[in-house]
């Protein structure tokens, strides 16, 4: 490309000329000469005049090049659309009203080599839109403004945890043992160490190390990997919130997660009312809270806790068509009907409580309530938003947790824990009463945007091979991968 320039520098947005020159009468002058920069996003001829639309980061403003003073008039009016332009000249009120930049001086700064996507129709392919984000986040307002809020999400969290005194920290994506969640890792092999390693699917027990060692609030924004399918809700990899608060246990952090969510509802939306799909979802707090075993009775009609038998529990199971694999003990049936009756029924926030401990190997006993934790998980519009705890700070017990898990994986279940001698030898060392939370970033940027599927809160989501590659013959629009 000849002519291009290096550098390019523009003196205003598209926004600043339109808030600081809307006063202008129609069909005046402003005597204000600027440089914008963007795409043409829109170009219609009327004879001796030309009209266009540029789009930068702030917005649109309208193009005015009368052939009689535009330079190049003919070259201008066939530009492509998608091109990038540079434009120099006054600011004016067209005589309908329209603030616009008068084209006194243009330069092209990048050509679009193919065909711009319909102007009024954006980009309405989901393959292209997902795989062409560069693309999409052009033609449609509200992908980009949805992954701009996204942004604005994840710096709100981090500002209100700042505020509130928490240290953020980096802790290790490559861990020599799967740990801090139960979900099936990606495995990448070391090579100058010999050794296999696994992408971090949490990073809970790095976290509580430093607790051990005297940060008494920390936390952390990343990424974590699971080996999982992909869904409406699940994405290989996602961006995962972790913290961990010495000194306060789960009704402490409830109480901090129904205000960050609440305030930050107000901060995007202007309001803790939010639209998801085609209903309102209330975010104020407080959000309501109940047990597991409480939320079964009400939407299962049936009595299903660790009062009762294992058989008796997976006669509950059977009756509701839920699956019991024979390593299942009850908490873990138990969790199973909650899962296949209450949650995707719950539509208003609620703070599902008293998790039993079988599925639950990080978390503090009930210190009222034997075989259950003091766990919660934050259900809104039927998906879970959040997951926190009392921290288990007995090493002891922690081990014969370890172990329980490891015999599960043992036993079959792909997903469950190993046994981190180390994080036990921390323990061993003082964890002093402490809660952790989890939320995942792309469930809450779904929330406060109203997006329905993960895929729109991600700029690069993960895909099927793009069809046409060797040694794949799958559409990659058919479905999105195994369901939940």
């Amino acid at each position: 490309m000849t002519n291009i320039p290096y550098r390019y520098e523009p003196t205003a947005t598209a926004a600043e000329i339109l808030a600081e020159h809307d006063g202008l009468e129609d069909g005046t002058e402003s005597g204000v000469t600027v440089t914008i920069a963007g795409r043409l996003m829109l170009r219609r001829g009327q004879g001796k005049l030309v009209f266009g639309v540029l789009q930068d980061a702030s917005g649109r403003v309208q193009l005015f090049a009368p052939a009689k003073t535009t330079p190049e008039f003919e070259a201008f009016g066939s530009l492509n659309l998608g091109d990038w332009i540079g434009v120099t000249g006054e600011v004016m009120k067209t005589k309908r009203g329209e603030v616009s930049v008068r084209v006194d001086e243009w330069i092209v700064l990048a050509r679009w080599q193919g065909k711009f996507p319909d102007k009024w129709h954006g980009v309405t392919d989901t393959d292209v839109r997902y795989r062409q984000r560069y693309v999409d986040m052009w033609v449609n307002d509200e992908s980009r403004e949805r992954l701009i809020n996204r942004s604005k999400i994840v710096s709100g969290v981090r500002r209100h945890l700042d505020a509130r005194g928490f240290l953020e920290v980096e802790t290790p994506m490559l861990h020599p043992i799967v740990g801090g969640a139960t979900a099936r890792p990606f495995t990448t092999h070391h090579n100058a160490l010999e050794t296999d390693l696994f992408l971090r699917i949490a990073p809970e027990l790095y976290l509580k190390r430093l607790v051990v060692g005297g940060i008494e609030k920390v936390f952390e924004i990343g990424r974590n990997f699971r080996n999982e399918g992909l869904s409406t809700r699940h994405n290989p990899e996602f961006t995962m919130m972790e913290l961990y608060w010495a000194y306060a246990d789960y009704q402490d952090c409830m109480v901090l997660v129904e205000e960050l969510v609440s305030t930050l509802a107000v901060e995007i939306t202007g309001s803790t009312k939010v639209m998801f799909g085609d209903r309102d979802v209330e975010l104020a707090a407080p959000w309501r809270r109940a047990t597991m075993a409480e939320l079964i009775e009400e939407h299962a009609g049936v009595k299903a806790d660790l009062s009762m038998s294992r058989d008796e529990l997976a006669a509950v199971a059977a009756a509701h068509d839920v699956e019991v694999k024979d390593y299942y003990g009850p908490g873990k049936i138990m969790q199973e009907i909650y899962e296949k009756t209450c949650e995707t029924n719950l539509w208003d926030p609620v703070f599902v409580t008293e998790y039993p401990a079988e599925v639950s190997p990080l978390s503090r006993d009930h210190r009222d309530k034997p075989g259950y934790t003091e766990r919660f998980e934050a259900v809104v519009a039927g998906r879970e938003l959040c997951n926190g705890f009392t921290e288990l700070i007995d090493p002891v017990e922690q081990l014969a947790r370890f172990e329980a898990q490891a015999a599960e994986k043992e036993a079959g279940d792909a997903e469950a824990m190993s046994v981190d001698h180390d994080y036990v030898r921390a323990l061993e060392y003082g964890l002093p009463p402490t809660v952790g939370l989890g939320i995942g970033m792309d469930r809450l940027a779904m929330l406060l945007t109203g997006a329905t599927t993960i895929r729109d809160v991600i700029l690069f989501p993960t895909l099927r091979a793009e069809a046409g590659t060797p040694g794949n013959d799958d559409d990659p629009s058919s479905g999105e991968g195994s369901a939940e």
